[in-house]
């Protein structure tokens, strides 16, 4: 996977500020739940950006610590972003297994996620991996016809569950277009951030014709 960073530049932080330590919150890339708070002096920083692998500097170590190197449950850096008093930075990562040391996803029990960007991860990652017995698997062999077709199946279904069915089969017919118009996107090379960029798009662009 490629890592892209934002240009951040660490001489602009405001180190004197914070003592030389500065608070990192760490955010999952794809569900955008708020995973744990570290500490990063310049040289964690450095290591971070240098290694692709989130790193702190552990106030009761008093040394560089990479997130996940006795787990082996590593924090994979895509971006870094500083706030606008430049005294804290939000780093965004994948998570490869869980964050906490007690084994839970997040740091913050209960800490809220986007489901859908966590589903859209993990259809990406049954593409790739195609598991026997996986009904995403037989999606992904059978071909992008056969998924477009069934996202045209689950697309009539919804339609006339909202005009003749209950609330209920409604809400299920709905979560079936969706999972198959994440697996049709990944399908294509797409994924659900950038049909969900379009619509931000959109809304920009109306917002800023409203104000005029």
């Amino acid at each position: 996977m490629s890592t892209e960073f934002n240009p951040l530049d660490a001489a602009t932080l405001d180190w004197n500020k914070v003592g030389g330590l500065m608070p990192a919150i760490v955010q999952d890339v794809a569900t955008q739940r708020v995973l744990m708070l570290g500490y990063m002096d310049r040289a964690a920083l450095d290591a971070t950006r240098s290694s692709g692998k989130v790193t702190f500097f552990s106030r009761s170590k008093q040394r560089l610590w990479v997130k996940g190197e006795t787990s082996g449950h590593t924090l994979e850096l895509v971006e870094i972003r500083a706030d606008c008093d430049a005294d804290t930075l939000l780093i965004s990562a994948r998570p490869h297994g869980p964050t906490c040391h007690t084994g839970a996803v997040s740091c913050f029990a209960g800490a809220p996620g986007n489901f859908l960007g966590a589903l859209d991860a993990l259809i990406q990652q049954r593409e790739h991996d195609r598991p026997i017995n996986s009904y995403t698997t037989k999606l992904f062999e059978d071909g992008t016809r056969r998924i477009a077709q069934k996202v045209g199946e689950e697309g009539v279904e919804t339609a006339l569950a909202g005009v003749a069915q209950l609330d209920d089969d409604l809400l299920g017919e709905s979560a079936d277009l969706l999972f198959h118009l994440i697996v049709l996107l990944r399908a294509r090379g797409l994924s659900l951030d950038d049909a969900v960029a379009v619509l931000e798009q959109r809304h920009a662009r109306a917002a800023s014709k409203a104000a005029r």
